[in-house]
């Protein structure tokens, strides 16, 4: 026993291990489950310890009986290219936390649906989940007992304190708790659960495979010496035969069962969908999986038959066969192997199937209920993430409770097939909605109530009264007596196996209530909406917001923040505001009305921690308004055509408002130019000061050397003179502003404003002068903002002069100028304009950095220059804490550049 014990905990510890591993490679940025044979792997959950032990039993019961459960999941993996990855986008698209919140949120988010999955799901998986553990409990008995142990011990009842399932019960709930539920977000991918559950698969399947070719080949002398043996043995002989015709109806009735289950069981929609990271992956475990499935059952008639020719029926239970053959033989490294490939597919279901459920029991049916309980006061808890993770942390502990409830029941043998028939209501509603707009929430509501309805009467109350908890009365009577009542023999239907029997009548009523009364009611707007989105995920799905055009509604930025950090934590739900705001060239914090792609991106974060009809209901206290009406959704996503003129309008409109946008744009740099050109007359009239003083000069001093200057000429001389001294003084007026300038009476705004903004908003204003000349503009600007203290208009004058004098002196059509920021050496920033002009000639750079403002003068063979723009640039950079410069070289252009400082605290500088 000690052995045992020390290697199934050693066992487990080393799950943990690799979920940690798991996990810590996830927050490194190196996904493990990020793989296609990972994911293959990991949806082998499917194969339990039903699999490694109970096909066998069948087996040896029925021949090949045991196939249909894995023929439908291989016929289903041949579709999953179209059915599966649609269930895959469509998770991704909404963030789908589990298959309540699928169903729910494709019929219109109805918290009432995914509560009705999620009490089916509950009904009847958790007896599935005591089946797991009875079989680690029985397994273990076989163990630690043989060769002494019988059929009937491992019926017999024993203290929880003395059932290893109790403490299997508990380390997996500690792990489920540790790897399942560490993350608020059920969206998110566990990524140590995965890798845990992907190497059991591989435990599991290398133990049988050892234990069928240990069996086959050693402890008996092949195939052929196997199979001659059992065709001989009386008990055998029969195997070999399919059976009656009924047994050809079972047969088709279980495949489609199991190929329905494949997508619709909550823990394989939680590895095959909630987990999936690349839907590329689905095509590759299209095949892997069948291959799994192939080469885990190939010894299972072999270990049928081995066992019934070793122990007969009746002293070893059929399910022990393939852990009695190896103990009867003495070969206790192969019983142990064996006894961790039944634990490995019992834990793995265990753990993966309980999160999966947890998260349903807390996001769709807690949830909700608990959002509409005034006195828990939820509305003014400012953080519920820990509420959100106990819940699902106490739900992961109901299995145990409910083995120690049925320890007896005769019934539990079967729970496999009564547990796939439940979940098996789930497939109209969920493979119906993914590809037919008509059905409506009622029909589902409807289909699933009925379905349900008829497998609780027609399998599992017949169970508890097998099990002695009800009376046998109704079962071999009919209820009230009535015949046609009887749960096997439903309306006289007779002579099929019982999970045939109730197959045919739950998914008949499901089917026959959802697509009735689908076709009889009408859906309400946001029902239109998700069919839509859903049948049409991978046409709309490029669309990242898709759904938000169908939201018409106010809300406050601060309110949706508010509510986001209640359930997903501060941290999380601020990154994702500034995220949201980045993408779309917005600055946060002046971000007060909500638009409707904002709301409808808190939706879907909130989808991830609380469910998708819970969301729903949150966001719609916070957001006030509705969608769209139907008739325009009907406009907008009723046929493709519509949809495709729709948006060649919105196009059109679009084109349209962009041309208005660059007449907007054309208008603001004529505008701009006007103000350009103001500095540029400052600048000349400047320079042309001495004209006026030489010709006022020259003529004063003919008028007086020449005192008998014709009167006529006099009146021409006298006239000139007062004009040029009008002329002087303008010119005196315009210098005195510069002096304004110069001397810091001009008055100055600073804020704290985007470099990157200034910098692209002067080369937009600039963008028509490049134009004309046919000079490319390019920029070299980072895409995060640069914030600093500065004088946006002053700043904004002196990028536009350095641009204007740059595209002045640059070659037509072959000509390109770059402005470029960058950091500075001193922890600045560095602003540059370089230009492929002829550069400044080399006798003029003494005179230009000992006096900036001559560079005009400098350059005196470009009658352009004025070199008044370039002394105002100075006196606006040095204003700013900052420094100009040029950097020149002959003929091979000229980079102007200027530094402005960055404070340490910008926060510090705001105004």
């Amino acid at each position: 026993m000690g052995l045992v014990i020390g290697v199934s905990l050693g066992y487990l510890l080393i799950l943990f291990g690799i979920a940690y591993w798991g996990d810590r490679r996830a927050d490194q940025g190196r996904s493990v489950i990020n793989n296609p044979y990972v994911y293959a792997l990991s949806i082998a959950v499917y194969c339990t310890s039903w699999t490694f032990y109970g096909s066998v039993g069948l087996a040896a019961q029925g021949g090949i009986h045991y196939l249909p459960i894995y023929l439908g999941p291989t016929l289903m993996a041949a579709v999953w290219w179209i059915v599966l990855r649609k269930m895959v986008r469509i998770s991704k698209v909404n963030r789908i936390t589990s298959i309540a919140d699928f169903v729910a949120s494709r019929y219109g988010k109805s918290p009432l649906l995914g509560g009705l999955v999620t009490v089916i799901a509950l009904v009847g998986l958790i007896p599935y989940i005591a089946l797991q553990l009875k079989a680690v409990s029985d397994t273990f008995t076989v163990m630690v007992m043989y060769p002494e142990v019988t059929a009937q011990d491992l019926m017999h009842s024993v203290p929880f304190y003395m059932d290893t399932a109790f403490y299997v019960a508990l380390i997996l709930a500690l792990f489920a708790i540790l790897f399942g539920t560490r993350h608020i977000d059920t969206a998110e991918h566990h990524q140590g659960m995965v890798a845990a559950i992907a190497f059991e698969s591989i435990v599991k399947l290398v133990a049988f495979l050892a234990a069928g070719l240990m069996i086959t080949f050693v402890i008996f002398g092949g195939p052929a010496d196997l199979f001659d043996q059992a065709a001989r043995h009386p008990d055998l002989a029969e195997l070999f035969r399919v059976g009656e015709l009924a047994d050809y109806g079972n047969w088709v009735a279980l495949i489609l069962l199991s190929m329905v289950v494949i997508l619709v069981l909550p823990r394989q929609f939680q590895v095959a969908v909630v987990e999936n990271v690349d839907e590329r992956h689905v095509s590759k475990a299209a095949w892997l999986f069948p291959l799994y499935l192939f080469l885990i059952n190939l010894f299972v008639l072999p270990i049928a038959f081995a066992g019934v020719l070793m122990f007969g029926h009746g002293e070893i239970h059929p399910d022990s066969f393939v852990l009695a053959l190896p103990l009867s033989q003495d070969l206790q490294w192969l019983a142990l192997m064996v006894f961790l490939g039944g634990l490995s597919a019992a834990t793995a279901m265990i753990i993966v199937e309980t999160v999966a459920l947890a998260t349903m029991l807390c996001n769709d049916l807690v949830m909700p209920v608990l959002l509409r309980i005034r006195w828990l006061r939820l509305q003014q808890r400012k953080d519920l993430t820990r509420l959100l993770l106990h819940l699902r942390r106490w739900g992961i502990l109901l299995g145990y409770g409910y083995v120690r409830i049925t320890g007896d029941m005769v019934a539990l043998v079967g729970m496999g097939l009564v547990s796939f028939c439940a979940v098996a209501q789930f497939a109209p509603a969920l493979i119906g909605g993914i590809f037919w707009k008509g059905a409506t929430q009622k029909g589902a509501l409807a289909g699933l109530a009925a379905g349900f309805a008829v497998w609780l009467y027609t399998l599992l109350l017949p169970a508890f009264a097998q099990s002695g908890w009800l009376s046998m009365g109704f079962v071999e009577q009919g209820l009230m007596g009535i015949a046609l009542f009887k749960p096997y023999a439903l309306f006289g239907l007779e002579g099929l196996d019982p999970i045939t029997h109730s197959l045919i009548w739950s998914m008949l009523v499901n089917v026959g209530a959802y697509v009735t009364v689908s076709l009889l009611t009408r859906q309400s707007t946001m029902e239109r909406i998700q069919a839509n989105l859903f049948v049409d995920v991978f046409r709309l799905s490029a669309d990242r917001y898709g759904s938000s055009r169908f939201w018409r509604g106010t809300a406050t930025v601060r309110d949706l923040l508010d509510l986001l950090k209640r359930f997903v934590g501060e941290e999380r739900a601020v990154r994702a505001f500034h995220q949201y705001a980045r993408a779309r060239g917005l600055d946060f914090r002046r971000m007060r009305e909500a638009d409707g792609e904002l709301i409808l991106m808190c939706e879907r974060l909130l989808a991830g921690s609380i469910g998708t009809a819970s969301a729903r209901v949150m966001v719609s206290n916070v957001a006030k308004g509705d969608v769209v009406s139907l008739e325009e959704v009907m406009e907008i996503l009723d046929e493709a055509s519509q949809v495709i003129t729709y948006s060649q309008q919105l196009e059109a409109k679009s084109r349209e408002l962009e041309a208005a946008t660059a007449e907007l744009r054309a208008a603001n740099a004529q505008l701009q130019q006007l103000d350009r050109m103001k500095d540029d007359f400052i600048s000349t009239v400047t320079h042309e000061l001495r004209t006026p003083l030489t010709s006022i000069r020259s003529f004063t001093e003919i008028l007086h050397d020449h005192p008998d200057l014709e009167t006529a000429k006099r009146q021409e001389f006298l006239g000139i003179i007062i004009s040029e001294s009008e002329r002087l003084t303008r010119l005196i007026n315009q210098v005195l502003d510069l002096a304004k300038l110069e001397s810091g009476a001009m008055r100055w705004y600073i804020r704290r404003l985007d470099l990157v903004e200034i910098l692209t908003e002067a080369a937009t204003t600039t963008g028509q002068l490049f134009r004309d000349k046919g000079v490319d503009l390019a920029l070299e600007l980072p895409e995060q903002p640069v914030w600093l203290p500065t004088d946006r208009d002053r700043l904004m004058q002196v990028v536009i002069n350095l641009l204007s004098n740059a595209v002045k002196f640059t070659p037509p059509q072959t000509g390109r100028v770059v402005l470029r920021l960058r950091p500075a050496r001193d922890g600045g920033v560095r602003v540059e304009v370089e230009d492929n002009g002829p550069g400044i000639p080399a006798e003029a750079l003494p005179t230009l950095f000992e006096k900036f403002r001559q560079v005009g003068d400098a350059l005196t063979d470009k009658p352009e220059g004025t070199g008044l723009g370039l002394a105002i640039c100075k006196n606006i950079v040095q204003r700013l804490g900052g420094r100009i410069w040029v950097e020149t070289e002959p003929d091979q252009g000229s980079r102007f550049i200027f530094t402005l400082p960055v404070p340490r605290s910008p926060e510090a500088n705001d105004d």
